[in-house]
């Protein structure tokens, strides 16, 4: 059984930077495909970036230039960088691993980890 566990979520400043980071107990984030996802209340899970175990990657278009996924095998971690934040981007972030359907369909999924970001 695979358990992601996200951290470095918190409260930044509009125009501020976050990093989230994503790793697992079974020491299996390496051999799957990754992705972060976040949701809002009342809104539906979405798709924010993806990267294969080769790094290609995929994003959103409303997080595209600002945020960047990254992957340390070597570590078993999976990482987005979140930049020039804004109050929009306020949700829990969710760690996902394992494509289904590439890229936005995943079979493991963390708790999630809230990112606040204040005007």
């Amino acid at each position: 059984q695979v358990h992601l566990v996200e951290s470095g979520g918190g409260l930044a400043q509009a125009g501020g930077s976050l990093r989230l980071s994503c790793t697992d107990s079974g020491r299996t984030v390496s051999r799957y495909a990754g992705a972060w996802f976040r949701q809002t209340p009342g809104k539906e899970r979405e798709f924010v970036a993806a990267i294969t175990r080769s790094g290609d990657t995929a994003y959103a278009d409303s997080v595209k230039g600002r945020f960047t996924i990254s992957r340390d095998n070597a570590k078993d971690t999976l990482y987005l960088q979140m930049n020039s934040l804004k109050p929009e981007d306020t949700a829990v972030y969710y760690c996902a691993a394992d494509a289904r359907r590439w890229p936005t369909e995943f079979n493991r999924w963390g708790q999630g980890v809230q990112v606040t970001v204040s005007s």
